[in-house]
C-alpha cells in the first residue's frame, strides 16, 4: 500500500505523519507492507527538511525524522492508494488537481482515522507553541495506529 500525507508546506504535519507511520511500522515489523511519502499543496519549502520544532518533538518521542519538502503533483493522485490531508483547506486544494472519480475516493481527511481525538482537522502548529506540536504528534500517533489496523494488519 502507498500512503501520502498532505499539508500546506510539507514541513510540519505531513512529514510528521510520514515519520510517525514509518516508525510504528518499523516497531511492528510491517515496513514491507507500506510505502509512505508526504507532500504540500504549496511549494514554499520545496527541498527543505522538516521544521526544527517538529523534528525535536518527534525525536523526543524516539521517532527518527527524514524527508525533504515537495509539492503534490497530479501524478501522485494515480500512484498513491491513500492520500491523507491534514485539514479542510488541504483537502480542497488536492481536489483542485481534478482527480478522476477513482482518484477522488483515495483522498481522505486524516482525522477520520483518529480514535481518541475528536478534532475535525489536524491543526497547523507552525505559528504556535510546543503544545501545538505535541497535539499534532498525539493525533498522528492515534490515527496511524488505526491506519495500520484497517489496512496493514488485516492482510495476514
Amino acid at each position: 500500500m502507498k500512503i501520502l500525507f498532505v499539508c500546506l508546506g510539507n514541513i510540519c504535519r505531513s512529514p510528521a505523519g510520514e515519520n510517525v507511520l514509518r516508525h510504528i511500522l518499523t516497531q511492528q515489523h510491517l515496513t514491507d507492507r507500506c510505502s509512505i511519502d508526504s507532500a504540500g499543496t504549496a511549494a514554499w519549502h520545496t527541498g527543505k527538511g522538516p521544521d526544527a520544532r517538529m523534528t525535536t518533538t518527534l525525536q523526543k518521542r524516539g521517532i527518527p525524522v527524514t524527508g525533504k519538502a515537495r509539492q503534490i503533483t497530479p501524478a501522485d493522485l494515480e500512484s498513491f492508494d491513500l492520500i491523507l490531508t491534514m485539514d479542510d483547506e488541504n483537502y480542497h486544494n488536492v481536489l483542485k488537481l481534478k482527480p478522476s472519480d477513482a482518484q477522488r475516493q483515495k483522498i481522505q481527511k486524516f482525522t477520520c482515522y483518529c480514535q481518541h481525538h475528536s478534532q475535525s482537522e489536524v491543526p497547523d502548529p507552525y505559528y504556535g507553541g510546543q503544545d501545538g506540536f505535541d497535539l499534532v504528534v498525539d493525533m498522528l500517533e492515534d490515527g496511524c495506529q488505526e491506519l495500520i489496523q484497517r489496512f496493514l494488519t488485516s492482510r495476514d
